[in-house]
């Protein structure tokens, strides 16, 4: 069902203009079905109901009529008709008298109509027994209508129908007539058909006009509101639509520009704060060399290069948003053997499987930081590295193994915010300020990719980098 509702701004307008017309033209055609049936209620039926309750004077049937009774005024005595061959009689108003009920029980009697006579009878004081009625298409072809008056046969061919009425007066016999029968029903459907689909024209398409419209412009934002990345030097979005439209794209590339201005603002302190930093951590090398034991020595040394580091990681982790590396093509397999040589040549056991060639397009700096910080844990607490590049067709993996302590399952997704470490399986001699995970996830999820952990069947873990094809 949701599939078939409409998702765009103009198409749910022009859905909810639509029902509400539909309601609206439902509520008319019943308030114009009940006027149709009181008019001819007051045509038809009336007119029927006077000239059946003077038949059934004439004839001396129990007649109490009330004052306000159809057609008192009009009812004066008179005379019975000829008698027909079948036995039935035709009085003064069209009415015959029988014996029998003419009417053909195949016929689909309307209980409706009936219930509309009966009351009218029974208000002219006119005891009934049985009130049938039924209502027939007009056959052009029936001989009636050419010994009919021909004003009168005219009249039923245009109204289309025919309405056959027979009341059984107990004990007597049974008084009948027929009329013409508006079938105005039909036409009023129709006719509200076209009226309907006029509306339609004439409001949705303004409607659909107006949605677009406004839509138009808000599409618009909502592709440079997904794009925008900080001092890309995208050009603002232009102001379209409606005032209300116009002022919220204002009010966005206002908040574009401040963003943007506050991000330089961050990068130029950050700059500062890293060559302030580094300026006595590099006079703290110089100055140890002044110390004489060569192990208090090595671990001021060691102190300051990890010092070092965490600064680095810090600053690279800050201005991720704000990558000064533009993407290029590389060759994902070349870069990751690449890592991969240079924990060789510093004596790692650090192994990775042939692949195909595999071009990307990322920035190359920023992922091979990424892959050797994962290289770098596992060879850590692992003591060694087994990395693997899957490709697929929608997607590439990179997999870097290690058969160290793992992760308890808990703390999976912990270990990748920042500054975290897990003291029960890494301690301080290990090295590292808890920056390596967080600092790989934010290059990655840069990179439209994502990076998962998991515990490896036999002891160890196994750290993923999932990247889309370009």
């Amino acid at each position: 069902m949701t599939r078939l509702f409409p998702r765009s701004l103009p198409g749910q307008i022009a859905l909810l203009v639509a029902v509400a017309l539909f309601v609206a033209q439902a509520i008319n055609f019943g308030f114009l079905v009940r006027e149709r049936q009181s008019a001819r209620f007051a045509q038809v039926i009336v007119p029927t109901v006077t000239r059946l309750i003077d038949a059934a004077e004439r004839l001396g049937a129990p007649v109490n009529p009330r004052p306000d009774a159809p057609g008192m005024a009009e009812r004066r005595g008179g005379h019975e008709g000829r008698e027909g061959r079948d036995g039935r009689r035709q009085l003064r108003g069209r009415v015959d008298f029988g014996p029998a009920n003419p009417i053909p029980a195949e016929l689909v009697r309307r209980a409706d109509i009936e219930r509309d006579f009966r009351r009218g009878l029974t208000d002219g004081g006119v005891a009934v027994g049985q009130v049938i009625a039924v209502v027939r298409p007009i056959d052009g072809s029936r001989p009636l209508l050419k010994r009919m008056d021909p004003a009168r046969a005219e009249r039923l061919r245009r109204m289309g129908a025919e309405l056959m009425v027979a009341v059984e007066l107990p004990g007597r016999g049974w008084l009948s007539l027929s009329s013409a029968w508006p079938r105005s029903e039909r036409a009023l459907i129709w006719q509200l058909l076209a009226q309907t689909l006029i509306l339609y024209v004439v409001v949705l398409l303004p409607v659909l006009w107006a949605g677009h419209r406004i839509a138009s412009p808000l599409r618009k934002l909502a592709t440079a509101a997904r794009d925008f990345h900080p001092g890309d030097g995208a050009r603002p979005v232009e102001e379209s639509g409606p005032s209300d439209v116009r002022a919220v794209i204002a009010a966005y590339n206002a908040l574009s520009t401040r963003v943007t201005g506050m991000l330089d603002e961050k990068d130029r302190m950050l700059g500062a704060i890293g060559h302030d930093l580094r300026t006595p951590l590099a006079a703290l090398r110089v100055r140890i060399e002044s110390v004489e034991d060569e192990d208090d020595r090595a671990r001021m040394a060691d102190t300051i290069d990890e010092m070092n580091r965490t600064l680095d990681d810090i600053l690279s982790l800050a201005r991720l948003g704000r990558p000064s590396e533009p993407p290029t093509d590389v060759d994902l397999s070349a870069l990751i053997d690449a890592v991969v040589e240079d924990f060789r040549d510093l004596g790692r056991d650090v192994t990775f499987e042939e692949a195909p060639r595999l071009r990307m397009h990322l920035r190359p700096a920023l992922m091979r930081r990424a892959v050797r910080n994962l290289i770098e844990n596992a060879v850590k607490y692992g003591g060694g590295a087994e990395v693997h590049l899957r490709p697929g067709e929608q997607r590439v993996a990179i997999e870097v193994c290690d058969r160290g302590p793992g992760i308890p399952p808990e703390k999976l997704e912990k270990v990748f915010d920042p500054f975290t470490r897990l003291e029960e399986s890494r301690n301080r001699e290990t090295g590292g300020a808890g920056l390596g995970l967080a600092l790989a996830r934010a290059i990655v999820r840069d990179a439209s990719g994502e990076i998962s952990l998991a515990n490896r069947d036999g002891g160890g873990l196994v750290a993923t980098i999932t990247l889309p094809r370009s």
